[in-house]
């Protein structure tokens, strides 16, 4: 049996021509390393489940499982400094390191960090395989099996369902809409402030991971829920509000005085996916703008965000991002060779992007036994230099800011981290 590759899938081995578009998932277990027994677990299991033996086939826009063994290497990691900073360090390798995509692909790549009494299981993934959600729960099924517990997964997995292909339902009225939206959003690019790359055609990112403690977490929720918007309408205004200090010039520009950002959205729901059942992936995108003028409070830009992120909610006009990514793809393939790495951030400007996953619902770490705790990081892509990974739990939320070397300095990411912890702090 083979699936279709939907829009997101086509735009993702588009973008893996230009850098590695991969991401890394890695979780925490309180619980003694068998490293036998990993390995062992973790071959096993993806055999089980059908997620080996992948065969892509871009010119017919297809892929396949075709089974076997996984043949899985977990690289243990050599404890020589700090833990925190040996994982940051692997998570940002396994970033800048490309999946071989000829033949049988094995889109997966597995570490572990070995601590006293416990470990760090990191899974290095292609991220056309699988959206975040996806992989949470292969994490946890794979964690629950090594402890010899029941699978989360069902044997096979569900790889290939039904209306996979179509990442946008049949809505006709949707469409057209998204259509005649075309030209506002080439204006608004338009308007758009570009990050001042160094060099379009390196690719090099960095990674640097923090957290929010669960008071200044409590802080967001309390703030967010007062002001009447969402969580993630929030964490764009605190992001927005921290890089505008980066972009001062475009107060002086005739036309590019809008700082725009991306929000990845999750629409299983909207197609009636089943998370438990299906392995793959299902995201869109949508996008936001201000020009941040000078004595704009926090609250009054995360108010400006929401009413901007609801109408696109309200309209689903994020479902139609597909017929974007199509344009996009299309005129890449137009351009000549020497022009290809800058024409993302030179006609489609974003200064960040923002993955926000919620982790309670698929994994609730705090009602876990041995405890676990969970970080994430994902590719930038050739569209914005910079992504802020969020992943909330009840105890605390593990971000991480991955980032473009030829755009931001390690200092410029230190103080972003540090305004947005400072903004988080203070809210509320």
């Amino acid at each position: 049996m083979k699936g279709k590759l939907n829009g997101f899938q086509r735009s993702v081995l588009h973008w893996n021509d230009m850098q590695p578009y991969n991401a890394v998932h890695v979780v925490k277990i309180s619980a003694p390393l068998d490293l036998f027994r990993l390995s062992r677990t973790i071959n096993q299991e993806l055999e089980h489940l059908g997620l080996t033996g992948l065969y892509l086939d871009r010119p017919k826009g297809s892929y396949e499982y075709r089974g076997g063994p996984a043949n899985i290497e977990l690289e243990l990691v050599t404890i020589d400094s700090e833990v925190d900073a040996i994982l940051q360090d692997w998570m940002e390798k396994y970033l800048n390191t490309p999946f071989l995509l000829q033949g049988s692909v094995n889109p997966f790549r597995f570490f572990v960090i070995p601590e006293e009494e416990a470990f760090y299981l990191g899974l290095v993934y292609f991220h056309v395989v699988a959206g975040a959600e996806s992989i949470i729960l292969l994490l946890k099924h794979l964690v629950r099996r090594y402890l010899g517990r029941e699978p989360v997964f069902p044997y096979p997995l569900d790889r290939y369902p039904k209306g996979y292909g179509k990442l946008t339902p049949g809505n006709g009225s949707l469409i057209l809409r998204k259509i005649g939206r075309l030209p506002s959003l080439i204006k608004r690019q338009r308007r758009s402030s570009r990050p001042p790359f160094q060099d379009y055609a390196d690719p090099a990112t960095g990674l640097s991971l923090f957290s929010l403690s669960n008071k200044e977490l409590s802080n967001v929720f309390k703030t967010a829920k007062s002001w009447g918007i969402t969580l993630n309408d929030l964490f764009m205004a605190l992001l927005l509000q921290v890089l505008a200090p980066l972009d001062l010039k475009r107060f002086q520009a005739s036309r590019r005085r809008l700082m725009t950002l991306g929000s990845i959205v999750n629409i299983r729901k909207d197609l009636g996916i089943d998370s438990q059942k299906t392995f793959g992936v299902f995201l869109s995108s949508f996008i936001v703008g201000h020009s941040l003028p000078d004595g704009l409070s926090l609250e009054e830009l995360a108010k400006d965000i929401c009413q901007q992120t609801s109408k696109i909610k309200r309209e689903k006009l994020y479902l139609g991002t597909q017929l974007e990514l199509w344009l996009g793809r299309l005129l890449v393939s137009l351009q000549p060779k020497d022009k290809k790495a800058k024409f993302y951030p030179r006609t489609f400007p974003l200064w960040a992007g923002i993955t926000n996953m919620n982790l309670i619902p698929l994994w609730d770490t705090a009602k876990e036994s041995p405890a676990v705790e969970y970080f994430r990081s994902v590719s930038t892509g050739p569209f914005t230099p910079l992504v802020w990974s969020i992943t909330t739990t009840r105890e605390k939320a593990n971000m991480g800011l991955i980032y473009k070397k030829t755009v931001f300095t390690k200092k410029e990411i230190e103080r972003i981290i540090s305004g947005l912890i400072r903004h988080a702090t203070l809210v509320a």
